[in-house]
């Protein structure tokens, strides 16, 4: 198959949205992802409400990280066996139930914090499913060609999702309360489903499902392990999953004890880092070729970037720098999510986005609780420096042990009396 190799012009920069299937899952996704970031958040109120207690809001969010943890590689293996269009189809109905049930226990007073952690959990294992079929999916309905335009305008969707979803549910909370804010989720996956019957199956890209036989777990492993351009991302997006991704738990410390400026400055560094990430996944529809090297120094970038943030003396250059974090990570992120799904053969593509999916969530997981603790006990200036400095120094240990096995060569020019580094990959 022919992929884009050169930039493409202004008036490709969303070419993927000409294939009539990848443009039905897109407004289906986008209706979606803003009713997920509305869960969350309901989700996480509630259980503030019912207990009173922070502590319980993290249980909420362990509840729901918990499957991907224990049972995320299995989802990958499930995802190479069956049509991507049929568990979707699944999942997102499991979805609309599990969102309804939650609602309807709300909405007549009798839900407890323990029906939402279970509910939770559920969920987590349904996403086990859902989100390495949602990644694979893209594959299917736009092809090779378009692919990596494909993931950008997926990541758009999700940051944009992000923007409208919060701001929604607080429009809710206020209103009406929680409950409404699951009717909608639930409504939006059914959508979802809808849309999915609506796509064409004979235009998209279907792969023979992967044949049932033992160690295919092992061999999807194996084969994600002995290719630098997956294994060198997954190691990274780790490193940056743990560390990086821990902006909400840093951004309240700021706003609360650093610049005193409460719940409205909470809420306007979440939207520098949101206006960012958007302008980052907008950026990333328009890039031509990825290689390791561009996730390498990307995440080395954002890891500077990050740390630098922390070291700000007031709220306008902190909140500028936000915008600059928010655009770095999100190109990092879409390099590496384009790379390893570019990197990978469809017959185990499955497996090896689950080990992706894993990595990303899992981290977050144990970021979030970790972060916390260096801020409680080192401050938060500390806090910020070690969530930047982290994947800045794995950005540097990968580009060492790249640049020893012959992958990565150092050139440095001079411009003007000025030195101009330039890292190339060289392929044996």
């Amino acid at each position: 198959m022919s992929v884009v190799s050169e930039r493409p012009p202004w008036r490709h920069t969303f070419i993927a949205l000409a294939v009539p299937n990848f443009r039905i899952w897109t407004s289906g996704n986008l209706i979606a992802m803003t009713a997920t970031w509305m869960q969350k958040i309901a989700q996480d109120w509630l259980v503030l409400e019912l207990t009173g207690s922070a502590t319980q809001v993290g249980i909420t969010v362990a509840c729901q990280f918990a499957p991907m943890l224990i049972f995320g590689l299995l989802g990958g293996v499930i995802v190479d066996r069956f049509s991507k269009r049929k568990l979707m189809m699944i999942t997102q109905s499991l979805f609309a139930i599990l969102s309804l049930g939650l609602a309807v226990l709300t909405l007549t007073g009798n839900v407890e914090a323990w029906m939402v952690w279970g509910i939770a959990f559920v969920t987590g294992l349904v996403t086990v499913i859902d989100n390495p079929a949602r990644q694979v999916i893209v594959t299917e309905l736009v092809g090779q060609k378009n692919l990596r335009n494909a993931i950008s305008i997926n990541s758009s969707v999700f940051q944009l999702g992000g923007m409208i979803g919060p701001a929604i549910a607080g429009a809710l909370l206020l209103a009406v309360g929680a409950g409404w804010a699951f009717v909608v989720n639930g409504l939006a996956c059914l959508l979802v489903v809808f849309m999915l019957t609506r796509l064409n199956k004979a235009t998209m890209t279907r792969n023979p499902p992967s044949p049932r036989e033992k160690g295919q777990l092992k061999a999807g492993l194996r084969y994600a392990t002995g290719k630098p351009t997956i294994i060198w991302p997954v190691f990274l997006v780790a490193v940056f999953a743990v560390f990086g991704l821990t902006m909400p738990v840093l951004l309240a410390s700021y706003a609360d004890h650093v610049f005193k400026v409460g719940a409205a400055g909470y809420g306007l560094f979440n939207s520098m880092i949101a206006v960012g990430a958007l302008t980052g996944a907008l950026l990333s529809t328009r890039r031509a070729n990825i290689r390791l090297r561009t996730v390498v120094i990307g995440v080395g970038i954002t890891g500077i970037l990050q740390a630098t943030t922390g070291l700000m003396p007031g709220i306008a250059p902190f909140a500028l720098l936000l915008i600059t974090v928010g655009m770095s990570s999100l190109l990092f992120q879409t390099a590496s999510n384009s790379l390893v799904q570019m990197s990978s053969n469809l017959a185990v593509r499955g497996r090896v986005m689950s080990l992706y999916v894993l990595v990303l969530l899992g981290g977050q997981a144990i970021g979030g609780p970790l972060m916390g603790w260096i801020v409680s006990t080192f401050g938060v200036h500390t806090g910020m420096l070690v969530s930047g400095g982290m994947p800045a120094l794995a950005a540097l240990f990968a580009g060492v042990v790249l640049a020893r096995r012959g992958q990565l060569t150092l050139h440095v020019r001079m411009l003007h009396h000025v030195p101009l580094p330039h890292i190339e990959h060289r392929v044996a």
